[in-house]
């Protein structure tokens, strides 16, 4: 992949991360991507501080969907 097709996919991640907590009033915990420090529009730093931080948020994002699908009950139902 190239850098710029890198700096795009880490837009679009940054903008589902963004859309999934207005939708869901939920806080995503991306203790991690912060700690990178590269935001999408950071087109000065490298393609390997750009990957890193697309899987800090891809991590950070999925793992609190998953978080907020092992807290939610289902009520119980029979047929």
């Amino acid at each position: 992949m190239k850098k710029q097709e890198l700096i795009h996919l880490h837009g679009l991640l940054a903008e589902v991360g963004n859309y999934y907590e207005r939708v869901s009033s939920r806080e995503l915990q991306l203790e991690k991507y912060d700690s990178k420090g590269v935001r999408p529009t950071s087109i000065h730093k490298s393609k390997t501080d750009h990957k890193a931080a697309v899987f800090a948020l891809a991590k950070g994002i999925t793992g609190t969907m998953d978080a907020a699908e092992s807290t939610e009950t289902v009520p119980a139902q029979a047929d």
